[in-house]
């Protein structure tokens, strides 16, 4: 994709989430308001009712003449200016009072009973045997929780296509990440080979007399180096192959290809093998131990940039498992990223995209079900990183 075509698409995934959160934040404000004038309604209303009821049982215990009467008159008041619809029905189910109805005085019969059958739908209506039914509805304010629940849904559904839409930019960020941190590991992987032959023919042209045979051995081995690296590439996304493996041909042939390209005047670094000889035998991909191999001993080199000292490689087996150890006398690990030392992103080096150690592990751990560990050097000095693997 050009960098034309993805600048749009960019600034239209950016413009979407401030408008999501400012509509989540705009039905939340307005849910919040909603709710504190509903529940000022609920208290005034329950404030009311309270004062009513009291007023009708002080009117019916009256022995006055008339006062039964008024407190009657009081209550059907109070229910008129709650805006509680209401209908009366006698015995017969004629229709004897109608309060706060969304319709006019002469609406029709059958509207009317239309009405009151929605009323009975809302709430059971009440009947007095001998005297008739009342039939009623919700309070206002109960019919405002309706609204209440729509704004708070509207919310919630926003939140929830801002949370999607945030996990799909981050798996996105991600994939993109990995996609470039592959091509930058590819590229350092080829670096190398190419690196030395570059080198082989700068001598070649300094040296014209050189006798062919002194360096075809060293142009085979990063000729192999460049085919070994494609197909290591050729290998991702792909199940691990199965078939024996000797560790310690492995890291023979590691050692042996990084041996001749160290520093061997300022700041000379060495590297040594101990090795009981082709074994231990481990079952998986050649090709991709030998890449995991080579990211751990390339680990040791570059933390020895620039100051020198030795790194050994030791392969043992014992339990059932083959170990392949790397230590060098490097100034280590520091202790705060120790624990995620094989997490993608994470490295003592200020260069480079850092994810060396995590595609080891991975090679290791997930496609061989095998262990990588990090210990630190004896006296602190060094790093000691481990593989092993389940033997045959």
């Amino acid at each position: 994709m050009s960098a034309l075509t993805a600048l749009p698409r960019g600034s239209l995934r950016r413009a979407g989430p401030p408008a999501l959160l400012f509509a989540a934040l705009l039905f939340g404000a307005l849910s919040v308001g909603y709710a504190w004038v509903v529940g000022r309604h609920l208290r005034t209303d329950a404030r009311e009712t309270s004062r009513l009821l009291g007023h009708v049982f002080a009117g019916l215990n009256d022995p006055r003449e008339g006062a039964a009467a008024d407190a009657l008159l009081a209550l059907a008041d109070q229910v008129r200016r709650l805006g509680i619809p209401i209908a009366v029905t006698d015995t017969a189910g004629r229709i004897t009072a109608l309060d706060n109805a969304p319709f006019p005085a002469d609406a029709s019969e059958a509207t009317r009973r239309d009405w009151i059958l929605e009323l009975d739908r809302v709430n059971a209506p009440l009947i007095q045997p001998g005297v008739g039914t009342i039939h009623y509805g919700a309070l206002p304010a109960a019919r405002a929780f309706t609204g209440l629940a729509v704004l708070q849904g509207a919310m919630f559904l926003c939140l929830a296509i801002l949370a999607i839409w945030a996990m799909r930019e981050r798996v996105s960020s991600a994939r993109d990440r990995l996609w470039v941190a592959m091509a930058r590991e590819s590229a350092h992987q080829l670096g190398t080979p190419l690196m030395s032959l570059t080198g082989w023919i700068d001598y070649l042209r300094e040296n014209p007399g050189t006798p062919g045979s002194d360096l075809v051995v060293h142009l085979e081995a990063d000729a192999e180096r460049l085919q070994r690296v494609a197909r290591r590439f050729e290998r991702i996304g792909r199940p691990a192959r199965l078939e024996p493996v000797g560790l310690g041909t492995v890291a023979e042939r590691v050692v042996a290809y990084f041996r001749p390209r160290l520093p061997t005047l300022a700041h000379s670094v060495t590297i040594a093998l101990h090795s009981p000889g082709a074994g231990p035998t481990a079952t998986g991909d050649p090709v991709l131990i030998e890449w995991a191999l080579e990211v751990v001993v390339k680990n040791a080199i570059d933390a020895l940039s620039g100051r020198g000292g030795r790194i050994e490689v030791d392969v043992t087996g014992s339990g059932g498992v083959g170990r392949i150890s790397v230590r060098d006398d490097g100034p280590g690990v520091a202790p705060e990223i120790q624990r995620q030392l094989c997490e993608p992103g994470v490295s003592n080096k200020t260069g480079g995209w850092r994810i060396g150690l995590a595609l080891a592990r991975r090679i290791v751990e997930q496609q061989h079900r095998g262990k990588i560990g990090f210990k630190a050097g004896a006296e602190g000095i060094g790093a000691v990183f481990v593989l092993e693997f389940p033997l045959r």
